[in-house]
């Protein structure tokens, strides 16, 4: 277990003796190579130490390079270069080598030459032969020991203190040194969304075209065209087509890629303020460097007292000149300068300000609260020495027993000279900040974060002087192994971290060590959310940071109508082969061909390649586009971007909604909205009635002057009061000093800190803390009268807002904090009496009081019987507060010395302690608490979410939500959304891993109690329980969960949530989206089918890595219901027209071969091929793109509509199969009619007849289709019209002019096209009016 040491300030006097240790009297053997048998064995036998202090502990003397300061010497008949470990170990001081950060930090593995007569800042060189002889390379380091929570240092020879790292889940750690940038390379700390790189641009979207049957098929057949005997028409004509597709995919691929690229740059771009140390004494160093190492070369060896004399002076020389000025400060120098966030490196010392993001995984090494940087001019100046408690323990321990240790230190006079502003406050001694999660975790309770203690003090320039040593990047974010090295420059350095009296160290040691937990770190994308300063050192960057390990690698997304039409193709193949085969075997039956059969065959795929139109892809994809700016110029949803235009038509085909809760459902934002004491309730305009009762109770004083001090209040005292007061009635009387107790339990019973802040030039008090709801209950307080104005680890003070007095003190004697098992806290505080003024003393103590407040399911065990305590919490559930139960108990001096010793007994236990613990919490003092009241907190919900979720319910989605908060939140959410509605039974699953261990069965038996009524049923169940489903019952839960109209995950990981949204797509094969706006969201919006992000005031990483981004989510209603449904619909009724396009022409092709013998010969060449699915009839078929079936009130009144979408009825084999027999109907007709009324299957003539027949039959196809005109669609077909009349003289080539300018050619063409268009028609009209659907129902027609 580490020992605590003694916490001195950097400028504390030297207490180490000038014994034969120091480096005052050296022995001059020290000064010869280490070569002793004995010295020698030591440093090649590591045993889990480092090498020189093996040799410390066995020489019994220190070596002369262990008391060097500044940068390690490395050996001139050296010639090998080390590897990354060894230059760890052997680290020069980055302020000596300054960095180029005028360069962008470009080189950032830079070696340093380090001559022989460097001057040393580690003790390590003797370290590095002795690994050098072992074979044991840096890995050899040592982590410390775990064993409690205290944050006592030790030194680095301390075995107890050291734990193999090879058995540490961290494994291989990396070692940092503070203010350098390590050899080694590391990723840059850059955000990327991107999916391509340069260099896999093109092989990943060729393979994905060509993963699409559709594009294959015409590879092959423009191949074809290369080999003479299948050659038909000109090769142009088949590869023009093929590669403008190509084209235009891969352009938009590349378009959306750069955007996403751009977007990334733009966070890239955030600007952060490092800290640059550089050491001024460069040239000082060199010259000493020349003296040294003449020193060294000298041939006189002797040890005669005038040579010995010399070289300790010249020495000591150089010790103070590298180390240390003649103020006894270190000569680093310090600027602060502002650098990229892509440009930070692992090494770099980030300075953070309060509401920023953090923009790499750090290690926090000091934090300075706003108010000490106001307050240090006035504290720098005081010449007075201060004695100041310090905790140790406390600083460290975050949850647990305080630590019984006080220790009260002096703090001598700082020279102002060298005073530095970032130096520590007496009240920033302990190095506390709260960071904000919830885009990292989920959770929205802030997280406390400390400084280790053996940094807090260090002025940051002696930054430099630290070495981290920390695991490898994992996942896991709440967990971290590591330690940090205090390695000293100078003798008198070390003397600001001495050790106990107790506990003495050997003088002689220069390193001093303390343990790194996650209490320690601030991951990135978390936010600083208390008004603090914080200095902090980079250890993970880009993808090894928490943030990337736990998000998945972006995929290329492919909408289900490509995969569908995809497969309707591969059908339409299998029709042209058939159709091929046939052909080719009636005419060998009939005639003797002189082609071989399978040049036949080949050449008749060639002709029906029509059937297959590869303009469909064409099609698609600009109608992605236009629904694309559609969705982004909706003045509804501002800020709308498209980040993944290939899958809109997927927004209307979604089943499964998956919603994150923090920033998406609600806004994170906590209010007081109801409070109840038993005979009455208060909300709204009634609490200005509670003002009035607090007002009463706390604002007399026993002075009128405003110079006296007022009267301190303690609850005896406002029972008193009460009890006086004879204007009101009784009930009044009781109903008042209920309120005022409530209120005065409210202001005592939490976590929360008053902090002073500068805004705007005024000085504004704020709360922080690491729930919101604390904060949002001391809020409150303020509001009716009693305001939180001090709050340390000692004690709390109220003022009154009335008289602007301080009316309560009190000591904290013990704080319970909350935890998710417990769902309580708790404070004991002794009231202190008298008037305000006498309380500093701190000799007028009172009462002893207990207050606990907690969640009803664990309070109600605890208070007092009552008969309102159950249904009181129900009636504000079903409102969605999140309740509290507040409760109090007095103690007597007795009965609290009596808890104080079992609790400090229980503490002390080595087994089962946490249990004891609660425990002695539990007979003490948790039994027959007075019940006061229950709070009820609203956690505000976005701007029209319960609207939202009722219409997303009503259109047939099943909505689950994934949060990363506790089960009580996620419940009160899910109530006050109306995500689970009122007629709907909640059923609960916790901590079911831990059921399962006990009952064999449990597991199955919840399951079956959750499937009796699969359809009135929400299922609410945490991580863990659902982690133990997934493992041991995944198909019997998943099987069972999708069929819940909603569903609660609470406790969920990053990971989780992705693998949640991979299951119900696996097991489904239905369309899912999830929406998030965080970045612990990013790997569950990139899991899912449709991913969208919502720009919120937590960033832009889920936005960034969505397919769609919103800012708001009511407008994820618009975007499904509205611009999802219309563009699944157009795509649909655009892809049949472009398939039924090509079966007309291939059909005319058919029946043109049949009536020429079954020749393989084409019937349309060149222009007229092309032609007729371009400029002809492609404006006309892309208008549909325009079309609408009903208005958006309606699609938002009947959300019905939307739900009709989602299997697929639209598109589908049914579809399919009808406008294939309209097409064979209509190719037959025209083909046949054509060659019938022609009287020739051979003449131009027919060419003419039949070709106009199919471009005018495509025409009115489109217009028999509108559902709502829109002008374009009419411009289009009457231009497409208009374009084809004005080229016909042009056609020479192919028609016979002279009969198309005939009154025989107007009159074929009209007969063929009445018998081919009139009865489709007439069949449509009938089915419509015999069952209309559903649009033509709500629209009246």
């Amino acid at each position: 277990m580490s020992r605590a040491h003694k916490y001195h300030q950097p400028n504390a006097p030297n207490i180490f003796p000038e014994g034969p240790d120091s480096d005052i009297e050296l022995d001059l053997q020290e000064l010869g190579p280490r070569g002793s048998s004995e010295n020698g064995k030591a440093l090649g036998n590591n045993n889990g130490q480092r090498g020189h202090s093996a040799a410390v502990e066995n020489s019994g003397h220190i070596p002369l390079q262990n008391l060097r300061a500044s940068r390690l010497r490395s050996s001139g008949r050296r010639t090998r270069k080390l590897d990354r470990g060894q230059e760890d170990a052997e680290s020069s001081v980055g302020a000596a080598e300054e960095p180029n950060y005028e360069t962008d930090l470009a080189d950032s593995s830079e070696a340093y030459n380090i001559g022989d007569a460097t001057p040393l800042l580690h003790s390590d060189v003797h370290e590095q032969t002795a690994r050098a002889r072992s074979g044991l390379f840096w890995h050899r380091f040592h982590l410390p020991k775990f064993l409690s929570r205290s944050s006592g240092y030790t030194s680095i020879e301390d075995e107890s203190a050291d734990v193999d790292v090879r058995t540490s889940e961290s494994g291989t750690p990396r070692s940092i040194n503070i203010g350098q940038h390590p050899a080694r390379r590391f990723p840059p700390n850059a955000v990327s969304n991107a999916k391509y790189t340069p260099w896999s641009f093109l092989p990943r979207t060729l393979y994905n075209e060509f993963s699409f049957f559709i594009n294959m098929y015409f590879l092959l057949v423009s191949l074809s065209q290369i080999i003479k005997p299948l050659r038909i028409g000109v090769l142009w004509s088949y590869i023009v087509p093929l590669a403008f597709v190509l084209t235009i995919t891969l352009g938009k691929e590349a378009f959306d890629d750069i955007a996403r690229r751009r977007r990334d740059s733009e966070a890239n771009k955030e600007l952060y303020t490092i800290l640059r140390l550089r050491d001024v004494s460069k040239d000082s160093l060199k010259r000493n460097n020349r003296s040294g190492k003449a020193l060294r070369l000298g041939k006189t060896r002797t040890r005669s007292g005038t040579a010995n004399q010399q070289r300790l002076d010249a020495i000591e020389e150089e010790e103070e000149n590298v180390g240390h000025n003649s103020s006894g400060m270190s000569n680093i120098e310090m600027d602060e300068i502002h650098v990229r966030s892509r440009d930070l490196k692992v090494g770099d010392v980030v300075k953070l300000g309060k509401g920023q993001r953090v923009p790499a995984d750090l290690i926090i090494l000091k934090s300075l609260t706003t108010e000490s940087a106001v307050a240090s001019t006035l504290l720098h100046d005081t010449n007075a020495e201060s004695a100041i408690p310090l905790n140790l323990l406390d600083s460290q321990t975050v949850e647990g027993p305080k630590a019984a240790l006080d220790i009260t230190e002096t703090l001598p006079e700082q020279p102002k000279a060298r005073r530095n502003p970032l130096a520590s406050g007496d009240h920033d001694r302990v190095g506390e900040t709260f960071i904000r999660t919830d885009q990292l975790d989920g959770e929205t309770d802030w997280k406390l974060r400390l400084a280790s203690p053996l940094t807090q003090s260090l002025d940051p320039r002696d930054f430099i002087m630290l070495t981290i040593v920390a695991g490898k990047p994992v996942k896991k974010v709440n967990e971290f192994v590591g330690k940090i090295e205090l390695t000293s420059r100078k003798k008198d350095l070390l003397s600001q971290h001495p050790p106990l009296e107790s506990n003495p160290v050997d003088q002689t040691r220069k390193v001093l060590t303390a343990p790194l937990t996650i209490d320690n770190t601030a991951w990135a994308n978390t936010v600083l959310a208390s008004s603090t300063t914080v200095l902090a050192v980079v250890v993970y960057t880009g993808a090894q940071t928490r943030q990337a390990l736990s998000t998945s690698a972006s995929r290329s997304k492919v909408g289900l109508l490509e995969l569908e039409i995809n497969n309707l193709t591969k059908l339409l193949c299998a029709l042209t082969l058939t159709l091929s085969a046939v052909l080719v075997g009636l005419q060998y039956y009939y005639t003797k061909s002189e082609l071989p059969w399978y040049v036949s065959v080949t050449r008749f795929l060639i002709l029906f390649s029509t059937i297959i139109p590869i303009s469909l892809r064409v099609n698609l994809d600009l109608g992605k586009s236009v629904y694309a700016w559609f969705i982004e110029r909706d003045h509804d949803m501002p800020g709308a971007v498209v980040r993944t235009s290939t899958i809109p038509e997927d927004l209307g085909r979604i089943e499964y909604l998956l919603s994150d809760k923090t920033g998406t459902l609600t806004q994170n934002e906590m209010d007081l909205r109801k409070i109840h004491v038993g005979t009455v309730s208060y909300a709204n305009e009634a609490m200005e009635e509670v003002s009035s009762y607090v007002r009463q109770g706390f604002s007399n004083t026993s002075s009128t002057e405003v110079n006296e001090s007022s009267m301190l209040v303690t609850p005896s005292s406002l029972l008193n009061a009460s009890s006086t007061s004879g204007t009101a009635t009784r009930t009044r009387r009781e109903i008042g000093c209920r309120v005022r107790d409530v209120v005065l339990a409210l202001a005592l019973c939490h976590n929360v800190t008053p902090i002073t802040e500068e805004v705007d030039g005024n000085i504004v008090t704020a709360y922080q803390a690491s729930s919101p709801d604390e904060i949002a209950i001391v809020r409150w307080t303020e509001s009716v009268g009693l305001r939180v104005v001090h709050r340390d680890r000692h004690s709390i003070a109220l003022q009154s807002v009335d008289s602007s007095r301080v009316v309560v003190r009190v000591r904290i004697l013990d704080v319970f904090p909350f935890t998710s098992e417990g769902k309580r806290m708790g404070i004991i505080v002794q009231y202190l009496q008298g008037a305000e003024s006498s309380v500093t003393s701190l000799t007028e103590l009172g009462e002893i009081w207990f207050y606990q407040k907690g969640a009803d399911t664990v309070m109600t065990t605890i208070v007092a019987a009552n008969d309102w305590l159950d249904e009181e919490t129900a009636n504000m559930a079903r409102e969605g507060l999140r309740t509290l139960v507040v409760g109090r108990r007095k103690l007597s001096s007795q009965q609290y010395a009596d808890f104080a010793s079992s609790y400090k007994e229980a503490s002390m236990s080595l087994r089962s302690r946490e249990a004891n613990m609660a425990q002695s919490i539990r007979t003490h003092l948790e039994y027959n608490l007075e019940l006061l009241g229950v709070t009820g907190v609203e956690d505000k919900l976005q701007e029209n979410v319960k609207p939202s979720l009722e219409l997303l319910r009503n259109a047939g989605i099943k909505i689950w939500m994934l949060t990363g908060d506790k089960v009580e939140t996620a419940r009160c959410v899910a109530i006050s959304s109306k995500l689970v509605s009122r007629a709907q039974h909640i059923h609960t699953i916790t901590s079911l891993h831990t059921l399962a261990r006990s009952t064999a069965t449990a597991a199955s038996d919840t399951l079956s109690l959750l499937a009796a009524n699969p359809d009135s049923t929400a299922l609410l169940i945490d991580g863990d329980s659902l982690s133990h489903l997934l493992k041991h019952h995944r198909h019997a839960f998943i099987s069972l969960a999708v069929l819940l109209p909603a569903v609660i995950a609470c406790r969920c990981s990053p990971t989780q949530k992705a693998d949640i949204a991979l299951l119900i797509r696996a097991y489904t094969k239905k369309r899912i989206a999830c929406v998030g706006d965080g970045g612990n969201d990013v790997s569950m919006i990139q899991a899912a089918d449709v991913g969208v992000g919502i720009v919120g005031k937590e960033g832009r990483q889920a936005s960034l890595a969505a397919d769609f981004s919103i800012t708001q989510f009511h407008h994820l209603t618009k975007l499904l219901l509205w611009h999802g449904r219309n563009s699944y619909k157009r795509s649909a009724k655009l892809a049949q027209f472009v398939i039924h396009r090509g079966l007309l022409i291939s059909v005319c092709q058919t029946v043109y071969s049949v009536a020429t013998h079954y020749e393989p010969n084409a019937l349309f060449r060149d222009w007229l091929l092309i032609g007729y699915s371009t400029v002809y009839t492609q404006f006309s078929v892309f208008s549909l793109v325009l079309d609408r079936d009903v208005d958006e009130a309606l699609a938002n009144l009947y959300p019905e509509l939307y739900k009709e979408l989602t299997p697929g009825t639209s598109l589908s084999y049914k579809t399919f199969c009808l406008w294939l027999l309209v097409s064979v109907y209509q190719g037959t007709i025209i083909q046949y009619l054509s060659q019938f009324l022609v009287g020739s299957a051979t003449s131009p003539s027919l060419l003419a007849v039949s070709f106009t027949a199919l471009v005018i039959n495509e025409l009115v196809m489109v217009a028999m289709a509108v559902t709502t005109w829109h002008w374009i669609m009419v411009a289009s077909i009457l231009g497409t019209a208009a374009i084809y009349i004005g080229s016909v003289p042009f056609m020479g080539t192919y028609f016979d002019l002279v009969f198309v300018w005939s009154w025989g050619f107007v009159w074929r063409v009209v007969a063929i096209l009445g018998v081919s268009l009139v009865p489709p028609y007439v069949i449509r009209v009938v089915g419509r009016t015999l069952r209309p659907p559903s649009y033509r129902k709500v629209r009246g027609v």
